[in-house]
């Protein structure tokens, strides 16, 4: 067992295209991180790095301390299970298995016993004797994972080996996953598009977009201090509601202007979060995550808590519905990486601009298209960001990282257009 270390690891094709730029990651023995991302973003070329499958361009990457930069793939203490399984088709379970010892010139009684032992941890004791056409889709990913698991690697690395399983037998999978690194206790780097895959299964989880970390935190912490306008749109479905807002009055007394329409902050904001005090005449994001919005009984006159909306959709998903509804704050999205707000449009509400959002509300509560309802806003729970960097107003960023091993932040600089 070791500890996967990348320092200021960047990739460049021959092309010029940078693919992962100064990318900083430790992952512990026993750890599960995760990569995640949209397309293109540099995960799965930095899992190829780490495997030695792809040349870098600088930095280093280390195993157990020691720098592997110029050990080849076959040498270095790894094992890599890829989205495409590459079982042979005219071998056993057992020999499918047991291929890369033969490889390595380990004797046959012992691969087969290392094989066996492997199978029955997978649960595959009953299929040993099946090829892989006789498999499902979940027990051909068993074969997989225990070709990788009978070389005792140092570390494990995952390419979205998930992605061509139906949604049930996924869900089902993660567990086994976890179960089988959990069982041996090595580090894992495991890569998904996938940010449900991503948050039930990663100790941690690492957010990359065009090559660059985002942030680096568990689960929970990232979800709920996203460190910047991309990891807060691209971590939650539905994805956290982003609108342009200006924040006015004293410390203790902010009061948040959304269109028309006004949020008072709880009295202690300004002094948890101190630089939102400095963000007083300028504009910001504010960030509501659609679990922070309910629907108030009748039309409520506390104007400090909630917003005027109108339902313009209802998903209704059994333990819960989504409500789509217009307001008159104006919406933030990302277009062709630049966040800007909706452009003015007339709605139905009186002197304001449509915009978009959505709240995750009680099944039971009755709602339809065209109703107008009060929403009750958790303003304790909001986001704040800066308007022109993009990142987290009042946060601690990119938390969840051991100091040791903290990267700078180096993402792109993200502006809200006027």
């Amino acid at each position: 067992m070791a500890t996967l270390a990348l320092e200021q690891v960047t990739k460049v094709f021959p092309n010029g295209a940078e693919a992962v730029h100064g990318f900083d990651l430790v992952v512990n023995e026993g750890e599960f991180v995760v990569l995640v991302g949209p397309s293109g973003c540099g995960k799965t070329t930095a899992l190829r790095m780490v495997a030695g499958l792809e040349e870098v361009t600088s930095g280093t990457i280390s195993l157990g301390g020691k720098v592997v930069n110029d050990i080849s793939a076959r040498d270095r203490d790894v094992a890599m299970v890829f989205q495409n399984y590459a079982l042979y088709p005219h071998l056993t379970v057992l020999d499918n298995i047991a291929f890369s010892l033969r490889v390595r010139g380990i004797s046959k009684h012992e691969r087969r016993q290392k094989a066996q032992e492997a199978a029955d941890v997978l649960g595959l004791t009953e299929v040993c004797l099946r090829k892989p056409a006789q498999l499902s889709g979940g027990q051909r990913q068993r074969v997989a994972m225990g070709r990788a698991l009978v070389r005792e690697p140092a570390v494990f690395l995952m390419d979205e080996p998930l992605s061509n399983l139906d949604a049930n037998l996924r869900v089902q999978m993660r567990s086994e996953v976890l179960r089988v690194q959990r069982h041996l206790g090595v580090a894992a780097l495991y890569v998904t598009h996938d940010q449900t895959e991503a948050m039930t299964m990663g100790d941690r989880v690492a957010v990359l977009r065009d090559g660059t970390l985002q942030q680096l935190a568990t689960p929970l912490e990232l979800y709920e201090s996203p460190a910047n306008l991309f990891v807060a749109s691209f971590i939650g479905s539905p994805p956290m509601n982003l609108y342009e807002a200006e924040i006015s009055g004293p410390a203790t007394e902010l009061v948040l202007s959304l269109g028309s329409q006004r949020l008072a902050l709880p009295a202690d904001s300004g002094h948890r979060s101190p630089d939102l005090v400095g963000s007083k005449a300028r504009k910001l994001v504010v960030g509501i995550r659609p679990e922070h919005l309910t629907i108030a009984a009748g039309v409520s006159t506390d104007r400090q808590t909630t917003l005027a909306a109108r339902v313009e959709l209802v998903e209704i998903l059994g333990n819960e519905s989504l409500v789509h509804y217009s307001t008159d704050a104006r919406t933030v999205r990302n277009r062709a990486g630049v966040w800007t707000a909706d452009a003015t449009v007339q709605g139905e509400i009186a002197g304001a601009t449509a915009a978009q959002g959505v709240a995750r509300v009680d099944p039971r509560v009755p709602v339809m298209a065209g109703d107008r309802v009060t929403l009750a806003v958790d303003v304790g729970r909001m986001s704040f960001f800066d308007a022109e960097t993009g990142d987290a107003i009042g946060a601690t960023a990119r938390v969840g990282i051991p100091p040791q091993t903290e990267p700078e932040n180096q993402g792109p600089t993200q502006k809200l257009g006027a």
